[in-house]
């Protein structure tokens, strides 16, 4: 499959003044300041394929945004080199940007005092799309986001939930390839996080839309990406599947068995380690990978009637805090 976007030995460093307190260090710094140099995307590498939903996760200030900005042109690397379908976001900027969608979660695209729909139209023009394609994508998006109740809606009266609907249907207005969401989430309630996921959703399907996503909401990480890129401190510390990494971090397993009976002994298994036992319920824990549930299972009946089941499966909150920590305090 042919690669949509890729980085290579991507880094970005920024210029930091140092500030010094009070109206003395004010003074100084006037006359003299003291520089120094932040690196915050270190000689980054990664290949996306075309068609592919990748979460690019980190903490605050792991070089997130700062990447993203990079491949959209927004900002210029310090070294090193990003292609987007084959094409420099800075030589080939006119082409990029054709084949490319943003939506920053934070910041909007639309025009602050126009209807919705003279947005829409204004993109139109600018990316020059022809007439039919921009009434079959409206209706497209009409289907995906419900955008006929809001076009005629001024962009300052929208609410946070209706304009990141408005900023996600101009992102593909121009039916791009390649999209960058950074947070699309960030603040907004339970239905309208359903609609923007399962447009994602939607969109990928339908296009075939290669999709990086940024953000700190793990459960759209869950629902929405096979393949997650962990940054942190600018660097890329896991780049594998979601199932992967939670096998890696977190290799094991609880079952809750309840039984018809308290057991009168305690319970004792070669394949699972009893975590706690109150009364007639039991809680075990195992290594997926070494055994399954129906060995645990199949030993518990063994001796004892089971009434009931249930499997709690590791919480990917944990896992990314576990990793976070860990890459912390290595640093």
């Amino acid at each position: 499959m042919a690669v949509s976007i890729e980085a290579k030995n991507l880094t970005k460093e920024f210029i930091v003044t140092k500030k010094e307190p009070g109206l003395k260090g004010a003074f100084k710094n006037l006359i003299h300041s003291e520089k120094s140099v932040f690196r915050a995307v270190n000689k980054i590498n990664f290949s996306i394929e075309e068609g592919q939903v990748v979460g690019y996760i980190g903490p605050n200030g792991a070089g997130k945004s700062t990447t993203i900005k990079m491949m959209s042109g927004i900002l210029q690397p310090t070294s090193g080199d990003v292609t987007i379908r084959g094409g420099s976001p800075f030589q080939d900027r006119k082409k990029v940007v054709r084949n490319l969608g943003v939506v920053f979660g934070q910041r909007t695209q639309l025009y602050w005092d126009l209807r919705l729909g003279e947005s829409f139209e204004l993109l139109r023009r600018i990316y020059e799309i022809d007439d039919a394609t921009y009434q079959r994508n409206l209706g497209i998006l009409n289907d995906i986001l419900n955008i006929q109740e809001i076009i005629d809606t001024p962009v300052r009266q929208l609410s946070l939930g209706q304009r990141m609907r408005g900023d996600l249907a101009a992102a593909i207005l121009h039916s791009p390839p390649v999209i960058f969401l950074d947070e699309p989430t960030i603040g907004l309630d339970v239905d309208v996080k359903y609609c923007v996921r399962q447009f994602i959703k939607d969109i990928n399907d339908q296009y075939h839309t290669t999709i990086i996503l940024t953000t700190h909401d793990l459960g759209d990480i869950e629902e929405l990406c096979r393949r997650i890129i962990i940054i942190n401190h600018g660097e890329i510390v896991h780049d594998c599947s979601l199932e992967t990494l939670m096998n890696e971090f977190a290799p094991n397993r609880r079952l809750i068995v309840d039984l018809y009976q308290a057991p009168q002994e305690p319970i004792e298994l070669r394949n699972a380690r009893v975590i706690s036992q109150e009364g007639a319920r039991i809680c075990l824990e195992y290594n997926k990978k070494e055994t399954s549930t129906g060995d645990v299972v199949e030993a518990i009946a063994a001796n004892h009637s089971i009434q009931d089941i249930s499997i709690e499966e590791s919480n990917i909150e944990d896992v990314i805090r576990t990793i976070y920590a860990k890459d912390s305090e290595s640093a």
